[in-house]
């Protein structure tokens, strides 16, 4: 039984290892005072204060963020609306949306993003003349994120007792308090799940924004693609370990977070 339980935490150790080396990899050369990925020749800054310095990649790590989180808390809200619908419906029909909702995710996203691309120039030629740019690539990020909001939210919808709504309208409350107050805090979980998922996939998507970002407007993603047709600079090194720490802390904050709200809950079922 030892021997089983030693084999098992080995072979945990070795998944994260072959996940988690390129990271520390990538991390470790952040810090190399040569250019060069193959050959280490000291410890530096350099790097990181080079980063700040560089307008380029500043300006797309800003234009990044501002459409990841319009895009989030948008296709959040519609994602949300969009489960309290389709939880609402019948059967039959309840399949044959959720069956729409799945195609955007199992679909590659080159043909996504190829097919909002011409939507997008045909909608240019009917209502006349704009450029793909900044609204252009948030309508296809938004498009793309909401079904993963609808997938979060709607099994919490499914856990809730539907007669805790009811009941709150019985005590007094109106359909809006009642929708604010009982509804929301219990698929809150689910809401914020597809927030961060949506955020992520906004962050991280290059090919759908590659086609609809235009020559105006560029992402993250985007510049890091066109640095590699000649030698990528160590300075997306030192932006991808703040990238994964600043997500690591978050990561932490949100557990922390969720662990002490589930022991003040199991602390108040004890004392009830």
């Amino acid at each position: 039984m030892r021997k089983e339980r030693w084999y098992s935490k080995l072979y945990v150790w070795v998944v994260m290892l072959f996940l988690y080396a390129p990271i520390f990899v990538l991390i470790a050369y952040s810090f190399n005072a040569n250019k060069s990925r193959g050959k280490w020749t000291g410890f530096t800054l350099n790097w990181y204060n080079e980063l700040f310095h560089n307008e380029l990649i500043i300006q797309s790590l800003i234009n990044t963020l501002i459409v990841a989180l319009f895009a989030s808390v948008i296709a959040t809200v519609l994602g949300t609306a969009a489960a309290l619908g389709i939880n609402g419906m019948k059967k039959r029909s309840r399949a044959l949306v959720m069956n729409l909702t799945y195609m955007p995710i199992i679909n590659p996203e080159i043909v996504t993003g190829v097919s909002l691309m011409l939507l997008f120039v045909s909608a240019r030629a009917i209502l006349g003349e704009f450029e793909l740019g900044f609204v252009t690539l948030l309508l296809a990020h938004i498009s793309f994120c909401t079904p993963y909001v609808i997938l979060n939210v709607l099994p919490k919808l499914r856990q809730m007792d539907r007669f805790t709504y009811e009941a709150a309208l019985d005590l007094g409350c109106s359909p809006r308090m009642a929708f604010f107050k009982v509804v929301i805090p219990e698929i809150m979980p689910g809401i914020t799940a597809g927030f961060l998922m949506a955020l992520t996939y906004s962050v991280d998507d290059f090919i759908i924004s590659y086609f609809n970002s235009g020559s105006s407007f560029q992402t993250l993603p985007i510049t890091i693609y066109s640095m590699t047709r000649k030698r990528l600079s160590p300075e997306i090194n030192a932006l991808s370990t703040i990238i994964f720490a600043v997500i690591l802390l978050i990561l932490l904050l949100v557990n922390i977070n969720g662990s002490r709200k589930e022991r003040a809950a199991t602390k108040r079922r004890v004392e009830g």
